[in-house]
């Protein structure tokens, strides 16, 4: 018998249940659901509705129930709609007359609330230690670059020469803000729906401020109705993985576009690579590529569930059940990610020649030679004219840019020194550039970060 079985005269037909179960996907919250009942039932035990021996009686149950699920042993009934229900439906098995008092000030509404929100906190520190991992492996492989360089790009058209290690550094600052995010999602989340009841509160001495302490959530609910029908910690979570999906899916770009042999950037590590099964030739980039692709699907599940909340009102409606699938999905995916392109990147080797002959291609120069202009008093606009009709010329008189700017009265041979290798690049001053000493100050920093964030992770996973 369900849990609403007898307020109808018939029992539930069985293409409904079939329709609004959410067990197949709600058993992972089995442990935050334990988790949260425990707290629950001690809260009970302070507001004096339920006597020590009860309460003892009750915990044993949930810890029983617990261990089952735990071990795969647990015995799951045709009326269990979800997760929430077959846990106390076994209590009630286990504790007898006690368990029918598990429920007692509690509403499914404010336990599911309060049970995905412990999921969703556990699973953003979990994808926090993945993001700094990936991190760490950055910062590694920028210290073993040393001073090599590359081009830098925009548009795909090479640009400026740029360290290696700057290069690799600009995805570790943007995890860092991911980093950054997710901790504030924490914050926001941690606060306890129990005692919400389902939207009203309860005429119960309840104590819900203790149950919160005792989940080490920062507070209880300030509004019933908010509390039971908010799901902005689900979908700001969501948005913070994808974005991080979206950081990946660039770094699988760059990887994907490194790796082909027209770069030779790139050699990828077997062990992190595929074949072909027809062109024996072929090591395909098949964790970058998917890297690429998961950003689509988790975008796709955070949009879905926007369109989902949008039109419902207050306070709780079953619509709602449909947040859970996409978040499941979009931990799990952006896990796996996060694990896989660290086993990348830590494995990969960089062409560090073939990287460096492409930065030193004289056009890319040309800015440096603008500024050297402009140094010597000519106006940056006249001095991107002047250099810009070079480069015209040498690419249609096919004349090297050497030979141009040796003759031409505004140079002479004193601005050939900026073409050669790697001039250029040590001639970036300014501060969070790409020059070898800002670029040393930069690992510091950066460095640094990743100790605070680990700090921060830490207090978080205690």
């Amino acid at each position: 018998m369900t849990l609403w079985g007898s307020r109808m005269t018939s029992p539930p037909a069985e293409d409904m249940m079939a329709f609004t179960a959410s067990l197949s996907f709600d058993k992972r919250l089995a442990p935050c659901d334990i988790e949260a009942s425990i707290a629950h039932v001690h809260g009970l035990a302070k507001a004096g509705i339920l006597q020590m021996d009860e309460v003892d009686q009750l915990v044993d149950a949930l810890r029983r129930t617990g261990d089952e699920l735990a071990e795969g042993v647990f015995e799951f009934h045709p009326a269990d709609e979800d997760i929430h229900t077959a846990i106390e439906r076994r209590v009630r098995e286990i504790a007898g007359d006690v368990g029918a008092k598990l429920h007692t000030g509690r509403s499914r509404n404010d336990q599911v609330a309060t049970a995905l929100r412990l999921y969703t906190r556990e699973q953003l520190i979990l994808v926090a230690g993945l993001v700094i991992e990936l991190q760490r492996t950055l910062q590694r492989r920028a210290a073993e670059a040393g001073h090599a360089y590359l081009p830098g790009y925009t548009h795909l058209q090479r640009a400026q020469p740029v360290l290696l290690a700057h290069h690799l550094l600009a995805h570790g600052w943007a995890l860092a803000r991911d980093v950054d995010r997710l901790f504030g999602a924490l914050e926001r989340l941690n606060s306890s729906p129990l005692g919400a009841g389902a939207l009203a509160g309860s005429s119960l001495p309840l104590a819900p401020d203790e149950v919160a302490a005792e989940l080490s959530m920062t507070n209880r609910f300030e509004n019933s109705l908010d509390a039971v029908s908010d799901r902005d910690f689900v979908v700001e979570s969501m948005f913070d993985v994808a974005l991080i999906g979206v950081h990946l899916s660039r770094m699988g770009e760059e990887i994907v576009i490194f790796s082909t042999e027209e770069f030779g950037f790139i050699r990828l590590d077997d062990a992190w690579a595929t074949g072909s099964s027809m062109l024996p030739q072929k090591k395909n980039p098949d964790v970058a590529e998917l890297a690429r692709g998961k950003a689509g699907r988790l975008i796709g599940n955070l949009v879905g569930l926007l369109a989902t909340l949008k039109g419902l009102p207050l306070a709780y409606n079953r619509d709602m059940q449909e947040d859970k699938e996409p978040l499941f999905d979009t931990f799990d995916q952006a896990t796996l990610a996060l694990v896989a392109m660290e086993g990348l990147l830590s494995t990969c080797v960089f062409d560090t020649e073939r990287m460096q002959a492409a930065a030193d291609a004289p056009g890319l120069v040309a800015v440096d030679l603008a500024e050297w202009l402009v140094a010597r008093q000519v106006p940056f606009r006249d001095a991107h004219g002047i250099v810009g009709a070079i480069v015209r010329e040498s690419i249609e008189r096919h004349v090297p840019i050497a030979e141009l700017i040796e003759a031409h009265p505004a140079f002479g041979e004193e601005a050939l020194t900026l073409l050669e290798p790697g001039t250029a690049l040590r001639r970036r001053r300014t501060p969070g550039g790409s020059g070898p000493e800002a670029v040393a100050l930069q690992m510091q920093r950066f460095s640094s970060r990743i100790e605070t964030d680990s700090e921060r992770l830490a207090a978080w996973s205690s």
